[in-house]
């Protein structure tokens, strides 16, 4: 499993933009995109909101990518 974390600059993030930020999608439409699929979880429950608001201390995993939001 490939682990990546993300320092937080503000109160939030929404899922998508993560997903842009830290590399695994080239645009925040890609990134609602891959979302819609179904492929995204949030602290280990399948999440299907695109703009879920993501704050410090939850885990987002892709595939075998697990970022760790602080």
């Amino acid at each position: 499993m490939q682990k990546t974390t993300f320092e937080l600059t503000s109160e939030f993030v929404e899922l998508n933009q993560l997903l842009k930020l830290v590399g695994l999608v080239d645009s925040g439409g890609a990134g609602k995109n891959m979302v819609a699929s179904g492929v995204v979880a949030v602290d280990g429950k399948q999440e299907l909101r695109k703009t879920a608001k993501i704050r410090a201390g939850q885990t987002v995993t892709v595939g075998d990518v697990r970022i760790s939001v602080q």
